[in-house]
């Protein structure tokens, strides 16, 4: 099976290592499967040819044999059904895996996105040390809840599966943030998703990506 996965071809250096792609690139490792990478140069993401495929002109977005579509948590269900080391093993594990995807794209990644955006893309203006309280607040409170659930697990569920690396991207932006130091099952946590060889293969091939066209 062929699959593709476009990216962007350059980006900013505070970017590099964190685009969404990132997450494909690492359930495509977990999963044993190669890939073709689709560059986007300027202006092609406004284009109608990508608009067609990706309608917001973000990335990733992916395409196989038998479909094409967008959104990092599609793809990564994708991925997860194409594979043996990371295919649902029965209808429950099926469910509890699109939950805990939804979970951390909808209930966890917009408070944390919250909580550092400001501070990257509106640093100096006023109103972000204004907004950092409550934002903070908001993010632990989640990893309170989070922290609790996964007392005592090593992985969301029972094993690692695409949820975990959705969650970890998810988490990975709070490292160096005192909020998650606050919550040391939530830190040991993102601390196994990150050693793991997967994630290292793609964080790698992000950069050489990003950096070899910097070059």
């Amino acid at each position: 099976m062929t699959i593709t996965v476009a990216t962007f071809a350059w980006v900013p250096e505070v970017a590099r290592g964190y685009v969404k792609d990132l997450r494909v690139r690492w359930a495509l490792a977990e999963a044993g499967l190669d890939f073709e990478l689709q560059l986007l140069g300027e202006g092609e993401p406004d284009g109608d040819a990508y608009r067609g495929w990706q309608p917001f002109g973000q990335v990733p977005a992916y395409r196989d044999d038998e479909v094409q579509l967008f959104e990092s948590g599609a793809i990564l269900l994708r991925i997860a059904r194409q594979a043996d080391a990371l295919a649902p093993r029965d209808a429950q594990e099926a469910a509890d895996i699109e939950a805990w995807m939804f979970a951390a794209l909808n209930s966890v990644e917009p408070k944390i996105d919250a909580l550092v955006h400001p501070g990257i893309f509106h640093a100096g203006e006023d109103w972000v040390a204004g907004s950092r309280p409550s934002a903070e607040r908001l993010v632990d409170l989640r990893l309170k809840s989070l922290g609790r659930w996964l007392k005592g697990r090593d992985w969301l569920l029972t094993r690692f599966t695409v949820a975990d690396i959705c969650m970890a991207t998810v988490l990975r932006s709070l490292e160096g943030e005192p909020v998650i130091g606050r919550h040391p099952v939530v830190a040991a946590y993102l601390e196994r998703c990150l050693a793991r060889d997967g994630f290292r293969t793609a964080l790698a091939g992000q950069l050489e990506t990003f950096g070899a066209d910097a070059a």
